[in-house]
């Protein structure tokens, strides 16, 4: 067997192909089918530090190779209505585009002054050799591509606009919990 690939049996094979066809409502096929998990559910909060005052950073440039790459991906996240436009914030990062192995580049916020304002959330994330310990004991089990897991879960309303971020062609906020928050990790696990 080729290192790094798995084959399943034929019979596996075809209730695997018939699960997923039976399922295939709840996969997400496009940025704008995330829906987000209920807000009666989850919401993540920032818990700023009400001392804290809050920090405008100035806009960094930008070759014109990565503007148009943060357009891009700015264009996807309104698709997704995982971000809205604002006109004035009191909280205000940069883009920063990193490549990747790829070629590609990968958006990110800088997100340094927001995170300093937030308290320390006291609750670790889980230990990851427990859930490897609870997968041994199964059967079959999935890893599933969470590409956009954290626009799954919704901010609260009143932390919304203060992850505002800005481009060479707009300032928008996230409606949806973006990566790189302090504490964003704990709500997601």
């Amino acid at each position: 067997m080729p290192k790094g690939k798995t084959y399943l049996k034929d019979k596996e094979e075809t209730e695997l192909i018939e699960t997923l066809a039976r399922n295939k409502t709840v996969f997400a096929w496009s940025a704008s089918d995330l829906k987000g998990v209920s807000r009666d559910i989850i919401q993540h909060s920032l818990d700023i530090n009400p001392k804290m005052k809050p920090k405008k950073q100035r806009q960094r440039k930008m070759p014109n190779d990565r503007i148009l790459a943060a357009k891009a991906e700015v264009q996807r996240l309104l698709d997704a209505n995982v971000i809205k436009e604002v006109k004035y914030s009191e909280w205000l990062a940069n883009v920063v585009l990193v490549p990747k192995k790829n070629g590609k580049m990968r958006m990110c916020i800088d997100f340094t002054y927001l995170n300093k304002a937030c308290t320390k959330d006291p609750f670790p994330l889980p230990r990851i050799d427990t859930f490897v310990d609870k997968a041994a004991r199964c059967e079959r089990f999935s890893l599933l591509d969470c590409f956009s897991r954290y626009h799954q879960i919704w901010h609260n309303k009143e932390d919304e606009e203060k992850t505002s971020f800005t481009t060479p062609f707009g300032t928008y906020y996230y409606t949806r919990m973006p990566k790189g928050l302090k504490n964003a990790g704990s709500t997601f696990a």
